[in-house]
């Protein structure tokens, strides 16, 4: 990418989608094309359609997506599954049709089969079983894959497809009801040490183990890829380390400052036992995470009490 390259970031105030927008502004890119959803609906074919053939980008980092948590994951599987499949073929279709030079999708370690040996490599996909807690998501995601593959297969266009491991940080959902365990955790234990709540219940045993990286650096390694691969293989993005859902919780206890006692509700399901991507490809083409948790906990939190009520 030039620094006046055309770039369209769709879904540019969602976590990925903002964090990209500030990436691509830090290292010098101007011409960047943003649109809310007010201006531009993705679910809406034609819309979709017609802003392609008028502003004709030249790069796309497709992040806009519906995501959340087990909670949501379960509660609204239809959602999920149209919602993210309606926007992905839009997106990519037009994006072929109006020529767009370069396409990144931005998929999931969702797309991983929930028994996956560990650390999980990337030929993994499609070996075993979903986890089924979020399997309308995946599959979507899954799908949006398969569409760039076959759309380099038979248009040779440059559709590559990343999968990042869960992520947290600045513009991050807070909202219990669909939020990711990490944000969740640092709202639900901000909320007791406010109101003086003894303890704080929590999902599960605490058992299984995650990945965590900061949104700050995927944003990095997208902007890295789209400069620096062309591969069609699907490369994962994350830090290679991981942590128990436990030692997660007593990090964010921590970070908040909350003194009280932490309940785990084992009637809650954990959800897949363990995520943890293999990095290695990432790192052989020289891109590698630079915040650790801590860190990036202390940064979330100060983000999450000045911008959420």
């Amino acid at each position: 990418m030039k620094k006046d390259s055309k770039i369209f970031v769709a879904g540019h105030r969602g976590l990925v989608g903002s964090a990209i927008v500030r990436d691509l502004a830090k290292k010098g890119y101007k011409n960047l094309l943003l649109k809310t959803h007010k201006e531009l609906d993705l679910l809406d074919q034609n819309s979709v359609a017609k802003f392609f053939a008028a502003e004709k980008p030249e790069y796309v980092f497709l992040a806009a997506a519906k995501v959340g948590g087990i909670v949501a994951n379960n509660t609204y599987p239809a959602e999920f599954i149209y919602q993210n499949l309606t926007i992905e073929t839009n997106i990519i279709e037009s994006s072929r049709k109006s020529g767009v030079k370069k396409l990144l999708f931005l998929g999931s370690s969702c797309i991983y089969p929930r028994m996956a040996p560990q650390p999980i490599k990337e030929e993994y996909l499609l070996t075993g079983e979903l986890e089924p807690t979020n399997k309308a998501y995946a599959i979507a995601k899954i799908a949006g894959i398969v569409m760039c593959e076959s759309y380099n297969k038979q248009y040779g266009t440059n559709f590559i497809s990343v999968m990042p491991t869960n992520l947290y940080g600045i513009n991050d959902n807070f909202d219990l009801q669909n939020s990711h365990v990490l944000p969740a955790m640092l709202r639900k234990f901000h909320e007791a040490k406010i109101s003086g709540t003894k303890e704080v219940i929590l999902w599960g045993s605490g058992k299984p183990k995650r990945e965590f990286l900061y949104v700050d650096d995927l944003a990095d390694a997208c902007v890295f890829l789209m400069n620096k691969y062309d591969g069609k293989e699907i490369v994962n993005i994350g830090t290679g380390v991981d942590v128990s859902i436990k030692e997660l919780a007593e990090l964010v206890q921590k970070t908040v400052g909350f003194k009280g006692k932490i309940i785990w509700d084992k009637t809650k399901p954990d959800g897949t036992p363990r995520k943890w991507l293999d990095v290695t490809k990432l790192h052989d083409l020289g891109w590698k995470h630079k915040v650790v948790l801590e860190k990036g906990l202390k940064i979330s939190y100060s983000w999450f009490k000045e911008n959420c009520k």
